[in-house]
């Protein structure tokens, strides 16, 4: 496989040949970090290789992703990624902030970030040649998988809790995957679906379980990396010297601790490489009904405890995180930290990020909802240049976006009747 020497467990450190193992350390189940060929890769590569590469999608980082080039041609697989940036101005204001930015992954296919370790998890079991992928997931991983598999005609069967969302469970079944529901939480259909893999041998994609999941999610800080050195250098043209402010500082929203995972991931590849200076500031955004991580965080400790939660914000919903220790270190390691957040804070947050054209779902708006909080406390200052990631649709779970907005009144066809309510 090109660049990709092997395995490396993130607790023991044990390395592993990539026939060796498949999913996590078999000595203490420690999640594995996917080993690069940095040494081959900087010898055929400069940055200016990667950044002048003409797909619009996560397959312009080809070379620094331990598959190969996908099979067929301009599916839905081939779109992953590439998502853009918006500047929030009238919300940076609001924050007292000069420099507010948002990564919308909602234009991903099935639209949320997860298409990202979809991607790249389907295009790997084609690799092995695996007749079915499987995953557990409360709507969005299992509507990526299902999504991405149908484009190259794979086989897909997903377990996901029976309180996922309708619309997230629509999503499932119009892919064509085999959809499971489970009496239970995610947790459950989480080890049902290990037990199911093992026992039919089906391929697993689950989240904190399957490596080439971080890898696929790594592609948003390839993009942002490429994002900043553009939007840093414009902003320096009419503002301060160069570096001359606190660093890009990413707000992101965390249920298992796979995506803020990747994204440190992507980051420390490309300090690998030699490619930038240091990283960025990355700062965790948890439901205070689900907040394991947080909490393990502002204990200084990797031991990452189980809670029982209940959030609004199903997706990242976790009783017991399955990327927890990795999630801990992408704060404790960038000068980062952890915000906690109240279910109406987020709610509060779909009708702000709303009112600049951004139609996020609970778990996406929960980074906002963490950004607002930060302000407040004074975690960030107002010089900071920040980008917060919206990771899926509002679409996905109208329910709950009902909630934070007023009802629509009902009136007469008359436009007398429309006077009486303007």
């Amino acid at each position: 496989m090109k660049n990709f020497n092997g395995y490396k467990c993130s607790l023991c450190g044990t390395e592993y040949l990539p026939g060796q193992v498949t999913y996590i350390c078999p000595k203490d189940g420690g999640n594995l970090d996917v080993i690069l060929d940095y040494d081959s890769i900087r010898k055929k590569f400069q940055p200016e290789d990667i950044t002048s590469r003409t797909e619009a999608s996560l397959w312009r980082y080809l070379p620094l992703l331990p598959v190969g080039e996908p099979e067929g041609d301009s599916t839905p697989l081939h779109a992953s990624g590439w998502t853009p940036v918006f500047a929030l101005p009238q919300l940076a204001a609001k924050l007292r902030l000069k420099h507010l930015w948002l990564k919308d992954e909602s234009r991903n296919p099935t639209a949320s970030f997860k298409d990202r370790a979809s991607a790249v998890v389907v295009t790997r079991a084609r690799e092995l040649k695996s007749e079915v992928v499987v995953t557990a997931s409360t709507g969005n991983a299992g509507a990526a998988l299902a999504g991405m598999a149908a484009a190259v005609g794979q086989k897909a069967v997903i377990f996901a809790p029976k309180t996922a969302p309708q619309a997230k469970v629509a999503q499932l079944l119009i892919f064509g995957a085999k959809v499971i529901l489970v009496d239970g939480t995610y947790d459950d259909a989480f080890d049902l679906t290990v037990k199911a893999a093992n026992e039919f041998g089906w391929y697993c994609r689950n989240t904190g379980y399957n490596p080439f999941t971080l890898e696929g999610k790594k592609t948003a800080a390839f993009e942002i990396w490429e994002w900043w050195i553009e939007a840093h250098r414009d902003w320096h043209k009419k503002d301060s010297p160069l570096d001359n402010h606190p660093p890009l500082t990413i707000f992101v929203s965390v249920g298992d601790g796979n995506i803020i995972s990747g994204i440190h991931k992507g980051f420390k590849d490309l300090m690998a490489l030699g490619w930038i200076p240091n990283l960025p500031r990355i700062v965790g955004v948890q439901a205070e009904g689900s907040a394991a991580i947080a909490n393990a965080f502002h204990a200084n400790t990797e031991t990452v405890q189980p809670v029982s939660a209940k959030t609004i914000a199903d997706s990242i919903s976790v009783d017991l995180p399955r990327d927890g220790v990795r999630a801990v270190r992408a704060a404790m390691h960038t000068d980062g930290t952890y915000v906690t957040v109240s279910d109406d804070e987020i709610i509060r947050a779909i009708a702000e990020l709303g009112g600049v054209g951004v139609f996020a779902e609970p778990a996406g708006a929960t980074a906002y909802a963490g950004l607002v909080k930060a302000a407040s406390l004074g975690v960030v200052g107002s010089d900071s240049p920040i980008l917060v990631m919206n990771t899926g649709s509002g679409l996905k779970d109208v329910r709950a976006a009902m909630q934070a907005v007023p009802s629509a009144p009902i009136i007469e066809p008359t436009l007398e009747a429309v006077k009486k309510i303007l």
